[in-house]
């Protein structure tokens, strides 16, 4: 299931290990998240109190900005998560981007501490958030005509490649008055596929209703847009269409850049968590409806009349009992051949012959026999 929190889980749970525990921990933990993220956690019986917690990723980007590099206003704003308990270390461990020193002792105690751990591990959230807010504050909202007046902005225009996750990347360009983000979508089943283009078709409709008109304008397409054209050809290369999102002005003001950034970076993680859902849905559904068809196939019963004694007496109950169609019409008929012999031997009672003492006596009928008899008779005349 997709993960879409800020904050790592395994980050979290490790640093308050370290802080929470009593007697002295060396650890020296190296872990990925997501395939792309790589983290090292380091600390020595020597000097409890410092830690060190480096991270990277495998971020390409093509375009005005290079992704790999980490600039001065990220640095101030991790710097901000805890004055005094974080420091930047310069440079950072070979083979990362970014390396803290963290001062358990400076961390005040209680739920400030439990805050200020689970700011720390967001710090790949607040690298990525910080590094695509300034891609879409270079990509200003001015027009073509201002635009072109100023040279300056000549890269404004220029495409830019952004991989969150591996293999999924998503692209960033200019357009007048606005800023279009697309997603080429890619799915390897092929029931997911069905269920996403299903979902990109309804979000288009659901998004251009009057009810949505201060989100973001959505739209979906089977071929990717022109701006695209010159791009790897394994990006191109998809199977569900190319969502695309106009981000305006008004989507980037105060506190709504966060939600807007974040929503970006993590729209394949909800794609992904919608079709799960769905699917899982429609296999309970499937379930339940075939039980229901097998339990409605099995509900073919007949009802029998079982003798059972009881205190000396013979009681009649009624059983239900399952039997397949094609044996319960065998035992229907045989049920009926076997009432037709009987009544054809059944032995007749004569209750008037008490006044010559047979009290009640039972008188059977002949039986014939169509074998020829050995005794001989002699016809007289």
């Amino acid at each position: 299931m997709a993960y879409l929190k800020r904050s790592s889980p395994t980050l979290r749970e490790t640093l308050l290990k370290i802080y929470c525990a009593e007697k002295p921990v060396e650890i020296d933990q190296h872990f990925y998240e997501f395939g792309s993220i790589q983290y090292h956690i380091k600390c020595s019986v020597s000097d409890t109190n410092i830690v060190y917690v480096s991270t990277s990723t495998l971020l390409e980007t093509q375009g005005t900005m290079t992704l790999k590099e980490i600039s001065s206003h990220t640095y101030e704003v991790i710097k901000q998560i805890a004055v005094g308990v974080i420091d930047i270390v310069d440079p950072p461990r070979l083979g990362f981007q970014l390396t803290l020193k963290l001062h358990l002792d400076n961390m005040p105690s209680g739920k400030e501490a439990i805050k200020i751990i689970t700011s720390i591990s967001e710090i790949q959230a607040i690298i990525l958030s910080c590094q695509l807010k300034e891609m879409l504050k270079s990509l200003n909202f001015q027009d073509d005509s201002q635009a072109m007046n100023n040279n300056n902005n000549n890269n404004n225009n220029r495409l830019i490649r952004i991989v969150y996750h591996p293999s999924e990347p998503f692209y960033v360009f200019k357009q007048p008055e606005k800023i279009t983000a697309v997603f080429p979508m890619n799915f390897r089943d092929k029931s997911d596929v069905v269920i996403a283009t299903s979902f990109f078709q309804e979000l288009v409709e659901v998004g251009n209703q009057k009810e949505m008109g201060k989100a973001p304008q959505c739209s979906w397409s089977p071929v990717p847009p022109y701006q695209l054209r010159g791009e790897p050809v394994q990006d191109l290369t998809i199977n569900s269409g190319f969502v695309s999102f106009d981000i305006t002005s008004r989507h980037v003001k105060g506190k709504r850049l966060d939600k807007t950034v974040w929503n970006l970076l993590n729209f394949y993680a909800y794609v992904k968590y919608h079709i799960k859902c769905s699917r899982g849905y429609i296999q309970r559904r499937m379930r339940k409806r075939m039980d229901s068809l097998v339990k409605l196939l099995n509900n073919t019963s007949l009802e029998e009349e079982v003798p059972q004694k009881e205190n000396g007496r013979c009681k009649y109950i009624k059983e239900l009992v399952k039997v397949p169609k094609g044996k319960l019409m065998m035992k229907h008929r045989f049920k009926e051949m076997s009432r037709r012999v009987k009544i054809s031997r059944f032995r007749i009672k004569m209750n008037g012959c008490a006044r010559f003492r047979f009290n009640q006596r039972w008188i059977s009928l002949p039986k014939f026999s169509t074998n020829p008899s050995n005794k001989s008779y002699t016809k007289l005349d």
